[in-house]
């Protein structure tokens, strides 16, 4: 963005956020493109990123088993906090365990998916405030994503049962998964599940019990002494 538009955005006059931004491009915060004069972000917003990372106790401790559900289960692992924004929001993955299997994997650290459309998001959703059953639809990924408001219900009411959440080619075709929520010992902190090409899907009860050991397992680390937790069902 330019200094103007930044100004403009923010509602502050041009020498106030000339000012911020100075002191944000000193700390690489900030980059400016030379021949255009336009703003975006500097490298070192990446370091705040690891910084964040490292300061997650969910994280820290769900490593050691996330390696261990997928050496159980072959499958990819990913551990997910919800990002709150518009809607229901969008699940960010804050630790990724490649598939065991060696295969050439992207890094999905960082990556955000709606939590409507993931099992991540689904074991989530499930036990935090009740969604609204009526009101604008939600934004469908592919064919098989759910976009009534009722429906998601109907699914996250079958999640706070079993404690396990699913999803079937909702957010990318080709690619399932399931999840489970965790918990520290006040509330509810992240969710981890595996990723499963939908060639495979469905799995067997082994893959379904290894995800929900894992996530009773970590949040019983973590403090919880229940799991799903029971304020929250």
């Amino acid at each position: 963005m330019s200094l103007s538009e930044l100004s403009a955005h923010l509602e502050l006059r041009p020498p106030t956020v000339h000012g911020i931004v100075r002191t944000l491009v000193s700390h690489g915060l900030v980059v400016q493109d030379r021949p255009t004069g336009r703003y975006q972000l500097g490298p070192a917003t990446l370091r705040l990123g690891n910084v964040y990372l490292d300061t997650l106790d969910l994280r820290s401790r769900a490593i050691t088993w996330a390696e261990e559900l997928g050496r159980r289960t072959g499958f990819a692992v990913r551990v997910g906090v919800l990002l709150p924004g518009e809607a229901l929001g969008d699940v960010v993955i804050i630790y990724h365990q490649p598939r065991p299997d060696g295969g050439r994997y992207m890094p999905e650290v960082g990556i955000v998916i709606p939590a409507h459309a993931s099992a991540l998001g689904k074991a989530l959703l499930a036990f935090m405030p009740a969604v609204e059953s009526q009101g604008q639809a939600l934004r469908g990924m592919t064919g098989e994503t759910i976009t009534s408001r009722g429906e998601l219900q109907d699914v996250l009411a079958q999640v706070r049962r079993t404690g396990i959440a699913e999803e079937c080619d909702e957010a990318v075709l080709g690619e399932s998964g399931l999840a489970g929520a965790v918990f520290d010992s006040h509330q509810l902190v992240g969710a981890i599940g595996v990723v499963v090409p939908t060639t495979e899907w469905p799995v067997g009860d082994s893959v379904v019990e290894a995800v929900r050991s894992a996530a009773r397992t970590i949040s019983r680390e973590l403090g919880a002494t229940q799991w799903p937790h029971p304020g929250n069902e």
